[in-house]
């Protein structure tokens, strides 16, 4: 199967085909450094993450650009209030992007630019756009006529009559039109300038993105993404910067991501349900919040919530706990035969089943990057080779073997199972201990006390026993090695 993307521009799925064969050029537009990233940077961030990480699977060649706006109105008004310089400040949030993102493992981008370093190139696009007659220049001010680019919208699908009747914004009289955005603005006390044909002054947010993406990928992106809300209008004013410019098309497939909300609720910090990265790495564990976040289609929006956190931390133990088994059961394997010879019915299904999860694997990733499929896919395999972990044949590493491989390859692509499983199991145990009422040695005690009133068949003490520890959030399982326990 093709790998097909939904398009915003089209609003359809479509085939990828790039613009050279075997590589693509990707473009995804990066945080503004004046502040902690919150979930809703991280959704953005971790979905094209997991995109570059599955076309590089493919064996596509990707260079991978994601910017660091570091020049903005709002890092300025953060340097004015605590009195410090924009460098201070873009730099400061620049490395908590770095500590709090790369908690998440994400792989580095082919390249990582910030704007301040294309002063240069955006200026050139700036005086291109002036000559082709779709910028004027006012005042040391710079804005993009709209007007000059008749298919002005065409992201978005707004005409220009429908964004004035809803436009909100200030009234500027140096503008031919209210809709015409800057794209050079003038120095103003305090701010920082580099010199330019129109005197002192700074990019326009818009054109940073253009100049950068074109920088590294020419005129022409095979994937340009980012956020829903840059849709319009960000994206819509970078395809007017750029195909004003060029004459050519600037990008083959646009993506967005949708949006986070908290509790059902959209998030905002007027709400004060804005929950940073920092806050709530304190709490969960970088893989459950990357399974937490590709449990939905990266197109759908999502909600955050404490029960959907503790759902995908459960989750992802379950998965942990199969592959500790399937290793535990290889370690013990001397056979090392690669064929599954000699193996039952029940045996060669779940054989036939991982070998053929690569398969539906790429099914799913193929549909529009389909995380949520895959991932249902990597539970229905992991149920079946948890039937096999119950009571392992001598045959049973031949089918565990092909099914460490398809967790192998979901690990590479959604960037998860990274851990030493028994690691990742042990830190959760001590984890969830310290959150307890009860101490270990009260809850060992009180499962000897159960397993002594079983002997002498005094069940109604052994279920008093069982059901005092589930309300502690105490889950008990009997096994023929004995009675373990887990926190719920």
């Amino acid at each position: 199967m093709a790998l097909r993307v939904h398009n915003t521009m089209t609003k359809k799925k479509e085939k990828l085909v790039p613009l050279q064969e075997g590589k693509i050029g990707m473009y995804a537009c990066g945080v503004t450094v004046y502040d902690l990233c919150h979930i809703g940077h991280a959704r953005s961030v971790v979905v094209f993450d997991v995109i570059y990480r599955y076309l590089l699977y493919k064996g596509y060649e990707v260079t991978y650009v994601r910017n660091f706006t570091d020049v903005d109105d709002k890092i300025i008004k953060r340097a004015q209030e605590e009195g410090v310089s924009t460098e201070e400040i873009a730099a400061r949030y620049i490395e908590e992007f770095n500590t709090d993102m790369g908690a998440l493992g994400l792989m580095e981008p082919t390249v990582e630019p910030k704007a301040t370093e294309h002063i240069t190139d955006m200026i050139a696009l700036v005086q291109r756009l002036i000559e082709k007659g779709h910028a004027y220049e006012v005042e040391g001010d710079v804005y993009y006529a709209v007007e000059s680019f008749p298919e002005y919208g065409k992201l978005s699908k707004r005409s220009l009559d429908e964004m004035q009747a809803g436009a909100r914004v200030e009234v500027d009289e140096k503008k031919r039109n209210p809709l015409d955005f800057a794209l050079w603005k003038a120095t103003k006390p305090g701010e920082p300038s580099w010199e330019s044909p129109w005197g002192e002054g700074r990019p326009g947010w818009h054109i940073e993105c253009s100049a950068m993406s074109q920088k590294y990928l020419g005129d022409t992106l095979d994937i340009h993404g980012g956020g829903k809300d840059l849709i319009f209008p960000h994206h819509e004013n970078e395809i007017a910067q750029a195909e004003g410019a060029t004459e050519r098309p600037f990008v083959r497939y646009w993506l967005h991501n949708g949006f986070v909300n908290i509790d059902k609720e959209k998030m905002s910090k007027s709400l004060g349900n804005f929950l940073t990265m920092k806050e709530i790495l304190k709490e969960h564990h970088p893989e459950v919040v990357r399974l937490f976040l590709l449990s939905r289609h990266y197109r759908s929006p999502i909600d955050f919530s404490s029960q959907g956190m503790e759902e995908a931390r459960g989750n992802l133990e379950r998965f942990y706990q199969t592959l500790a088994g399937i290793d535990e059961v290889i370690a013990q394997d001397k056979t090392h035969e690669p064929v599954p010879e000699g193996l039952s019915p029940e045996e060669m299904a779940v054989y036939r089943q991982a070998e053929e999860f690569t398969d539906k694997f790429a099914e799913a990733m193929d549909d529009d990057f389909n995380t949520a499929v895959a991932i249902a896919a990597l539970f229905e395999l992991s149920h079946d080779l948890n039937r096999l972990l119950q009571k392992p044949s001598s045959h049973a590493p031949q089918v565990l073997h092909k099914g460490r491989e398809a967790f192998a390859v979901v690990g590479e692509v959604l960037g998860i199972f990274q851990d030493d499983p028994r690691a990742f199991l042990e830190a959760e145990r001590v984890r969830r201990t310290e959150a307890l009422t009860l101490s270990e040695k009260e809850i060992e005690g009180l499962i000897t006390e159960r397993n002594e009133a079983r002997k002498t068949k005094a069940w109604a003490r052994a279920d008093e026993i069982r059901d005092h520890l589930a309300s502690q959030g105490i889950v008990l399982e009997d096994t023929s090695k004995g009675t373990t326990w887990r926190v719920q």
